[in-house]
């Protein structure tokens, strides 16, 4: 796994807040207007999670629930309570996925994975490797293309394709739905994604850009600058920037109180 030096782990962390957003815009975060008409709603199924420690045992992702007060899309959790959600689109190098998946055990952090369902088919393998190190996983459409402009039955497709991998491999939809190439989803997309039994969309309220290859320091300054109770960060799987940056991300959060936990958890 790359490292940062220490040089660039003191600078990301002198820099702070000074980093400029600007008006860069997430691969996934264009979003457009839909509508359509209602569909049943799918029914689902949760496994019985096996006994046991995590660690040697297999563990189903819990089943989708509505939590009390929250909007239909969800930005970010209670500011009053030091917890912040790390959530992750799943997509990319699996052996990338996995360090981070290792470096954020190590440091005692949970964080939530946004599956694509085409990554799945590739390496199924990473669903139970996620839920097994206490993690939250869920569903970011099958391919990964620009839902809200899409037809109601192709996005819809998009949705339960997905949704229908994640249930083969760990007997659950999913705790979570995010819209590909969009922060938010369309008025179609957020009833589509309902129907499917996914209570509410997940957006964010940091974006840290590790996308764009801005480098591990400047990721992790983007991160720290915006950072606060109760945020929702978006990060990426299958970037070596945003596996090298996140020890030093973990450990500002923990000198600040914040701890790094599963959005099921940060919106308990």
């Amino acid at each position: 796994m790359v490292r940062v030096t220490t040089t660039d782990r003191r600078g990301a962390l002198r820099a702070g807040a000074g980093l400029v957003t600007g008006g860069v815009l997430a691969a996934g975060c264009a979003s457009a207007a839909g509508s359509g008409q209602p569909v049943p709603t799918r029914p689902t199924t949760t496994a019985t999670p096996s006994p046991g420690p995590a660690k040697t045992t297999s563990r189903a992702a819990p089943a989708p629930r509505a939590f009390p007060r929250q909007p239909a899309q969800i930005t970010h959790g209670p500011r009053d309570r030091p917890r912040v959600a790390l959530t992750f689109h799943g997509q990319g190098d699996p052996a990338l996925a996995r360090a981070l998946l290792t470096e954020a055990e190590r440091r005692g952090a949970r964080i939530t994975v946004l599956a694509v369902g085409s990554w799945l088919d590739e390496h199924p393998e990473l669903a139970r490797r996620i839920l097994d190190g206490g993690h939250d996983l869920g569903n970011h459409t099958q391919r990964h293309v620009s839902i809200n402009t899409m037809t109601e039955a192709d996005a819809r497709a998009e949705i339960t394709d997905c949704a229908d991998r994640l249930t083969r491999l760990t007997g659950s939809i999913g705790s979570w739905f995010r819209p590909s190439r969009a922060p938010t989803a369309s008025p179609l997309v957020e009833r589509l994604a309902r129907a499917a039994g996914y209570p509410h969309v997940l957006s964010y309220d940091v974006d840290s850009l590790d996308y764009t290859r801005p480098g591990a320091p400047a990721v992790t300054r983007k991160v720290l600058a915006e950072v606060t109770g109760g945020s929702v960060v978006s990060l990426h799987f299958g970037y070596p920037d945003t596996v090298t940056a996140l020890p030093d991300v973990l450990q500002e959060l923990d000198r600040r109180g914040l701890h790094a936990v599963t959005t099921t958890e940060l919106l308990s």
